[in-house]
């Protein structure tokens, strides 16, 4: 059964996750230009390490997070946040205009630091969490 608490943390959560994304895509771009996707690449590999950080408070129950919350920032914020539909994107854009090696490096280093950022989430939550 659907809670309507449980959708409206859920579309809070996508709102600022959404708006957070759009704002510091635009304001990297700003800084750094678009020559590359720095923008994606910042947020997405920020997604992952606040998602590790996030899920292992959570399932580890280093501290008490309710089940709304959990919805809002994990599903919410961070499933609006961090779009590897744009990362795809991106990385197809670059290899349209013939730049292999800059678009195989936002390739693997996004997959390869995403995963390596959830965990090193994990290990500051357990970190600052005492566990």
């Amino acid at each position: 059964m659907l809670k309507i608490h449980n959708c409206l943390a859920v579309s809070l959560g996508a709102i600022a996750g959404a708006l957070s994304r759009y704002y510091l895509g635009l304001w990297m771009t700003q800084r750094l230009g678009s020559y590359f996707p720095y923008g994606t690449f910042i947020i997405n590999i920020s997604g992952c390490l606040i998602m590790g950080f996030f899920a292992t408070l959570a399932t580890e129950r280093i501290l008490p997070i309710s089940p709304e919350l959990r919805l809002f920032v994990a599903v919410g914020f961070l499933g609006s946040y961090t779009t590897f539909s744009t990362y795809a994107l991106d990385s197809v854009n670059l290899l349209g205009t013939r730049q292999g090696f800059l678009a195989l490096t936002y390739w693997l280093g996004s997959a390869f630091l995403g995963v390596t950022s959830v965990q090193l989430g994990a290990f500051l939550a357990r970190l600052f969490g005492g566990k």
